[in-house]
């Protein structure tokens, strides 16, 4: 299964957000990001080290699909990568 990962190209990607408000507002900002990638059906995930952010996407990019009037499955983990975790959400059609 073939994915493309989204995160890497801003600074807050490797951020962890102090309010509710940020996560949001982060994690909802990141739709252009996405919106390409689900009209044309094809595997987009992010990865972070604030779980937070995960949470909010798992939310949102099914209300995103919805919008879209698509079908999606959301996947999530966490990961270790040099005694640092980092979660990941991605989406599977």
């Amino acid at each position: 299964m073939k994915i493309h990962w989204i995160n890497g190209q801003y600074s807050e990607d490797n951020r962890i957000f102090d309010t509710k408000n940020e996560v949001y507002e982060w994690s909802n900002s990141l739709y252009g990001d996405f919106l390409g990638y689900l009209v044309s059906k094809v595997n987009v995930g992010y990865t972070t080290p604030d779980e937070k952010v995960i949470n909010s996407l798992e939310k949102l990019i099914p209300k995103w699909a919805n919008y879209l009037n698509i079908m999606v499955v959301v996947q999530k983990d966490k990961i270790n990568v040099n005694n640092k975790y980092l979660y990941r959400i991605w989406t599977l059609f």
